[in-house]
């Protein structure tokens, strides 16, 4: 089976990192590109009970002319094949209905807010609903290009840690990159309780065999803690499906370790099934 990434192209400086972050990600797991160069400044993904419109910020309209150029020219200087996606059905005429059969969604940390605001410690609401609602993971960026030599997942052993670490060893499969797990010791989150949980689950030797180190931090402050994620690392997180009211929450520990560290990182949502 040939899996897929969703790449909507912003045509500007910014959108360039983005995507040879997609480009990088699609040679690395063997994924194929399909590239969306926007024509209208927005855009609906039906998921399976819920619509989500995302409006994109107008740097995303930057001179169509030149976009599909620039893709081709980074796609060919990557070594990967690209297909472009041209939407054919529309709810409005301005709106087109962008498909959701994909296994992977690159997108930067916000794509409806100007550039400016995008950086450490924010990620747009439109990019959480998506992580929220979708069947597959969404690959938020760095700000800027920047390869990943292992994979890091943060497992604290919840329903949607479990599909993190399933993500994990799937991508450390599939790249033949390293495998490591951190887990934020607190109240009864410890290796004990997660070693039965794995037993529980029949995971422990794929664990085993799977995961180079597993660290186990125990600062007070969960912001001290991050220091040790290697900053070369692709980080995966699960986002909780609980608490989703107040704009489709991602979790307590997940909102202070994307306003902390710098990585690459996939947010597993609570509908998204694993490639």
């Amino acid at each position: 089976m040939v899996n897929s990434l969703l790449h909507v192209f912003r045509n500007n400086a910014f959108g360039r990192e983005t995507f040879m972050q997609s480009l990088y990600f699609c040679k690395a797991l063997d994924f194929t590109l399909r590239v969306y160069i926007p024509r209208h400044s927005k855009f609906l993904m039906y998921f399976e009970n819920e619509v989500t419109q995302v409006d994109l910020d107008q740097s995303y309209l930057s001179d169509p002319d030149t976009a599909q150029e620039h893709v081709e020219a980074l796609a060919k200087e990557a070594g990967v094949s690209v297909d472009f996606l041209t939407p054919k059905d529309f709810t409005a005429s301005t709106l087109p209905d962008v498909p959701i059969g994909f296994d992977c969604m690159c997108s930067p940390r916000s794509m409806s807010d100007k550039t400016s605001r995008i950086g450490l410690g924010y990620v747009g609401p439109k990019v959480r609903r998506i992580a929220a609602a979708a069947p597959f993971p969404v690959l938020v960026t760095s700000l800027c290009y920047k390869p990943w030599n292992s994979v890091a997942v943060f497992f604290g052993g919840s329903a949607n840690a479990f599909k993190a670490l399933s993500m994990g060893l799937s991508l450390s499969r599939r790249s033949g990159m390293p495998l490591d797990l951190f887990t934020i010791e607190e109240g009864d989150v410890n290796r004990e309780t997660l070693d039965n949980l794995l037993q529980v689950r029949e995971m422990t030797s794929v664990v085993e065999e799977g995961v180079r180190e597993w660290y186990f931090l125990n600062k007070s402050k969960l912001e001290d803690n991050l220091y040790e994620i290697p900053p070369d690392a692709l980080t995966v997180l699960g986002a909780y499906g609980h608490g989703m009211i107040r704009e489709a929450l991602f979790g307590s520990k997940l909102e202070v370790i994307q306003s902390q560290i710098i990585n690459n990182m996939m947010i597993v949502g609570p509908k998204c099934r694993v490639f």
